[in-house]
């Protein structure tokens, strides 16, 4: 085995192990290259089909071509998809303009947790990985939530010799991260070794593409002539910018994405 075959094994042992251990589970869906490959993998850890459903939480400011692969591909893989949205904060102006971590609390957090109290699900399966963002690194693969899906970073339970913690006090969620261990580079080999299809924004155009997707306001692109999946392995091999340098987010302050996950956020 190489070590994709390694990182494929692990993944779906932990799909696996969810889907047994937990009551009702559901998977996020955010439509970047590292959801798909999650998705990719769930299918493939239960022969072609996911058997729970898959959410997209849609804040309304979403690039559109990201809008038009989710629909498309929902439809191609018969997904059972859930689309969510706080519609009460859209409703009363929130937006960007409101400051980045207010509408990101608003319009992703709530509006997943909204999601989960209407379906009652106690796991949900997030694509994070630890090398992708300080805050991340701090993950489990099995990350406990308390009764309002908030994260507590000091009180994270050992994981040792890939044996999961899933049993918890009531009331508690969990959140499983099947693709922690793997690194950006290892996501874009991953989708050219199974051809994975991924939005067409992470290819340049004009000397310009998309590293990490999220809202349209917030996301910005990186210079770069990588248009082909090749392309972009060779270009990380060698790039020293940060993979969620364009995600405005981020910069708002120094502890703005831990304060998002503390809160809930993916």
């Amino acid at each position: 085995m190489n070590d994709l075959d390694v990182l494929e094994s692990q993944s779906i042992h932990i799909f696996r192990e969810a889907f047994n251990r937990l009551d009702k589970i559901a998977m996020l869906w955010s439509i970047g290259k590292d959801s798909n490959v999650m998705l990719w993998l769930a299918r493939k850890a239960f022969f072609g089909h996911v058997p729970f459903p898959v959410i997209h939480v849609d804040t309304t400011y979403k690039i559109p071509e990201m809008i038009a692969f989710r629909d498309r591909v929902a439809a191609e893989w018969k997904l059972p998809l859930i689309i969510g949205s706080n519609r009460e904060a859209l409703a009363g102006g929130m937006g960007p303009d409101q400051g980045r971590v207010n509408c990101c609390s608003a319009l992703k957090t709530d509006g997943l947790k909204q999601v989960l109290r209407e379906h009652g699900f106690t796991g949900v399966i997030a694509g994070i990985r630890r090398d992708e963002e300080g805050t991340r690194a701090k993950e489990r693969v099995f990350s406990p939530r308390n009764e309002q899906a908030e994260w507590d970073v000091r009180d994270q339970p050992p994981e040792f010799w890939d044996q999961f913690k899933t049993d918890f006090a009531p009331g508690t969620s969990l959140r499983i991260h099947p693709l922690l261990a793997w690194t950006e580079l290892d996501v874009w080999r991953y989708i050219r070794r199974e051809g994975i299809p991924v939005v067409e924004l992470y290819f340049a155009k004009g000397g310009r593409r998309y590293r990490s997707l999220g809202c349209a306001p917030c996301t910005g692109t990186v210079a770069s002539t990588a248009a082909t999946v090749d392309e972009i392995i060779a270009e990380l091999e060698t790039t020293r910018i940060a993979e969620r340098s364009g995600r405005a987010q981020d910069q708002e302050s120094e502890d703005a994405f831990e304060r998002l996950r503390a809160g809930g956020y993916m």
